[in-house]
């Protein structure tokens, strides 16, 4: 089985991972892992599971986590999904492309604002060039 989490997902996550990390407090995110999936996928995971309760999968996994680097808990949910046969992709790419694209939106902005100002300085040169002609 294959389970896609979209860049909100995967954004939460991240964002409540960070929280964790700083604040030592896995409740948070143990919530926001779990909110991440579907019901569908959740029962899913839990007719694979041995004791058959996500929650305390999750539990169990945020133990064995580090608690001090976002990626390691993305690639232990893989690899720890994978080992019952569950394949879990994170919409990276899709979040790095909003991302860029913020990026490139704020670059464009800042472009037509500078390109305004060029406008302003052509404007005042050519009433520059005006000047010295009435001085003579």
């Amino acid at each position: 089985m294959e389970i896609v989490l979209d860049k909100r997902a995967v954004r939460q996550i991240r964002l409540s991972a960070q929280d964790a990390i700083e604040e030592g407090d896995t409740e948070t995110l143990r919530e926001d892992i779990l909110e991440a999936f579907t019901e569908e996928q959740v029962e899913e995971i839990e007719r694979r599971l041995d004791n058959g309760d996500f929650y305390e999968f999750l539990t169990d996994m945020l133990e064995e986590w580090s608690g001090d680097d976002v990626d390691e808990l993305f690639e232990l949910v893989d690899a720890q999904l994978g080992d019952i046969g569950i394949d879990v992709k994170f919409e990276k790419k899709a979040a790095a492309a909003a991302d860029d694209e913020e990026e490139e939106a704020d670059e464009e902005f800042d472009d037509d604002f500078e390109d305004e100002d060029d406008e302003d300085e052509d404007e005042d040169e050519e009433e520059g060039e005006a000047e010295p002609d009435d001085e003579v």
